[in-house]
C-alpha cells in the first residue's frame, strides 16, 4: 500500500485563505500589518526566500519592504539597521535571512530583533517562552510543521515521536512543540547510537539533519508519518544515480535544470514504508511561508491590541 502524500502546497492554499480574511478584517479597522525583509549580500538562494517571501506578503495584503545591504556590513552597522526597523510602527514583523556572511555575529543580529516583531522565532526571549509553554512567536517551520500534523488528522498525542536533528531553527523548536501536545519526544543527532534502531520506535519522525536521502527504509516504523524538513540541492549526476538510479525521471529533470532538490529522506523508499509523507519540495518549505505569514499578522494584533480593542 502506498503512502499518502501530505502535500504541503494544498495546506498553504487553505491557511492563506484564512490569513487573508483576517488580513482583510485588520485593514478595514485602519491596520495594514507589516514585514520587513533584511537580506545581506548576494546569496542566490537568500535572494530567492526573500523574493518568495515578499511575494507572499503582496498576495495577501500584507505590506512589506526588502532592505538589501552589502556583504561588507559591520555586525554593528547592521545593527544599527535592525534598530530603525525596531522603531519604526508600520513595520509588525523583522526576518533577517540566514546566512549571514562570516564577518557578520548571527547571534548578536538576532539578538538585536525586538522579541515583539521576531516573526523567525530565534530571539532568546522567544526561544524561552516557547520553552515554558508561555505565548509568544514560535520558529516558523516547526509550526509548519504541526500544522501539517493537524490539518492532516495525525494523531500526536500519545504519540512516540523522533526528531533527529537538534538545531536552534528545527529541532529542538518542534521536538518542544510536540511535547507540549503530549507525544512522547526523543531527539537524535550525529551522536546518536544505533540510529536506525531509536527511529524505528517513531509514530511520528521528523527528519531534519541535512544529509540528502539519508533516512532509508531500515530507519522507518511501518506506516509512521514521516516529516521531511531536508533542502538539499544535488549538483552531481552521480549522486543523483545513487538515489534514484541510472534510469529515472528524477535523472531527466537533473540533466534538463542541472540541480535536484531532494529531502534528508530517500524518496522511493519512503513511500513505500511510511503510512503518510512529505515530499521535497511541496511539503514541509510552503507551510514555512505560511506560518511567516502568520507570524506577521500575530505581531501586528499583538502589537496593536490596545487600538484594535477600541
Amino acid at each position: 500500500m502506498t503512502a499518502r502524500l501530505l502535500k504541503g502546497n494544498e495546506i498553504q492554499e487553505v491557511i492563506n485563505a484564512e490569513l487573508a480574511d483576517e488580513i482583510a478584517l485588520l485593514r478595514a479597522q485602519g491596520v495594514r500589518p507589516g514585514l520587513a525583509a533584511v537580506l545581506v549580500g548576494e546569496n542566490p538562494a537568500s535572494q530567492i526566500y526573500v523574493r518568495s517571501k515578499v511575494k507572499a506578503c503582496e498576495s495577501l495584503g500584507l505590506y512589506s519592504e526588502r532592505i538589501d545591504l552589502p556583504v561588507s556590513i559591520s555586525t554593528a552597522e547592521l545593527i544599527q539597521q535592525i534598530h530603525s526597523l525596531n522603531s519604526r510602527d508600520e513595520i509588525d514583523g523583522i526576518l533577517v535571512q540566514l546566512p549571514l556572511p562570516k564577518g557578520v555575529d548571527t547571534h548578536k543580529a538576532l539578538d538585536a530583533v525586538d522579541p515583539a516583531k521576531d516573526v523567525d522565532g530565534f530571539h532568546p526571549i522567544n526561544a524561552g517562552r516557547l520553552m515554558s509553554g508561555r505565548p509568544g512567536l514560535a520558529p516558523c517551520t516547526p509550526v509548519g510543521i504541526m500544522e501539517i500534523l493537524h490539518r492532516s488528522h495525525i494523531p500526536v498525542e500519545g504519540s512516540r515521536a523522533v526528531v533527529i536533528g537538534r538545531s536552534d531553527i528545527v529541532g529542538k523548536p518542534v521536538a518542544l512543540l510536540l511535547l507540549r501536545e503530549n507525544a512522547t519526544v526523543t531527539v537524535c543527532h550525529s551522536r546518536t547510537s544505533n540510529l536506525a534502531e531509536v527511529t524505528r520506535q517513531a509514530d511520528i519522525l521528523v527528519a531534519a539533519m541535512g544529509r540528502p536521502a539519508f533516512v532509508t527504509r531500515e530507519f522507518i516504523k511501518p506506516g509512521a508519518t514521516v516529516i521531511d524538513v531536508g533542502t538539499n540541492r544535488l549538483s552531481r549526476r552521480e549522486e543523483v544515480e545513487a538515489i534514484f538510479g541510472s534510469c529515472s525521471e528524477a535523472l531527466s529533470k537533473f540533466e534538463r535544470k542541472g540541480t535536484l532538490l531532494v529531502g534528508d529522506v530517500h524518496p522511493q523508499e519512503v513511500r513505500e514504508v511510511a503510512g503518510a509523507y512529505t515530499p521535497v519540495p511541496g511539503g514541509v518549505g510552503p507551510l514555512t511561508i505560511a506560518m511567516l505569514m502568520s507570524n506577521t499578522l500575530k505581531a501586528a494584533r499583538q502589537r496593536r491590541a490596545s487600538s484594535l480593542r477600541g
